[in-house]
């Protein structure tokens, strides 16, 4: 058949395949879709309490991101950076509840490469995984809680955490540890408009210059330290008068 083509047998097969409805229509005037619909703008995370954490959870998140990003000779750390309170808006959210994943059966164990597989949303990773925690020290330490510890006993727990060798129950040490330090990494270098990198101190600690809109005039400035103050999806203070 000289006169078919792939394209031909391609669209034929398409238009055979879908409800006469479904087919290609022309838009005159107006856009098929609404703007920003699968995209909001992101909520602005306030200076409000702790909106997820109960007292117990907060101070070991607080005492956890304390050991994990401190503060020392290089600059502020996670608590000066309010990564507890990034990571306690992303729990009261939509990625605390896992609505973005899929998060059904079967739960047969499933291989490292295969990332998060546990049966719980985030937020009921964090509710179920920080109590088994100090109860687990609680043992090892006679009643203490994680937050009631040394920062060597601090950073020994934790390393038994990360190591999946600490006995949390039906909760895989393991698996709570990746999360907690991929949402601690986060809340250090994330935009300020989600409630951690307060002030750009993880920005400023590297020389990221944020969401800048024009970095034309230092794109081939190589080995250059950038002059200028960096910039979140707010803007800085100095544009804001405060």
């Amino acid at each position: 058949m000289p006169n078919v083509t792939r394209r031909g047998v391609l669209v034929t097969g398409l238009l055979g395949a879908v409800p006469a409805a479904s087919a290609a229509a022309v838009f005159r005037g107006e856009m098929p879709w609404t703007g920003g619909a699968a995209a909001p703008n992101p909520q602005i995370a306030s200076d409000r309490a702790y909106i997820f954490f109960n007292p117990q959870e907060a101070a070991f998140v607080e005492a956890a991101v304390a050991r994990m990003i401190p503060n020392d000779d290089l600059g502020p750390g996670g608590i000066e950076a309010g990564v507890p309170e990034f990571i306690d808006r992303q729990l009261a959210g939509e990625f605390g509840q896992g609505v973005r994943w899929y998060m059904q059966g079967p739960w047969s164990k499933g291989e490292d490469t295969q990332g998060y597989q546990s049966r719980l949303t985030p937020a009921g990773m964090y509710r179920a995984a920080i109590p088994a925690i100090d109860a687990a020290v609680g043992k090892m330490f006679t009643g203490k809680s994680f937050a009631q510890l040394s920062g060597d006993e601090q950073d020994s727990v934790l390393s038994k955490i990360e190591n999946g060798q600490l006995d949390l129950g039906k909760i895989e040490a393991k698996s709570f540890f990746e999360m907690f330090l991929q949402n601690a990494i986060e809340g250090f270098w994330s935009d300020p408009i989600y409630g951690g990198n307060k002030d750009m101190i993880g920005w400023k600690l590297i020389g990221f210059p944020g969401a800048r809109y024009d970095n034309r005039d230092f794109v081939l400035r190589h080995g250059e330290r950038y002059p200028l103050p960096p910039v979140g999806l707010k803007g800085r203070p100095a544009w804001q008068g405060s």
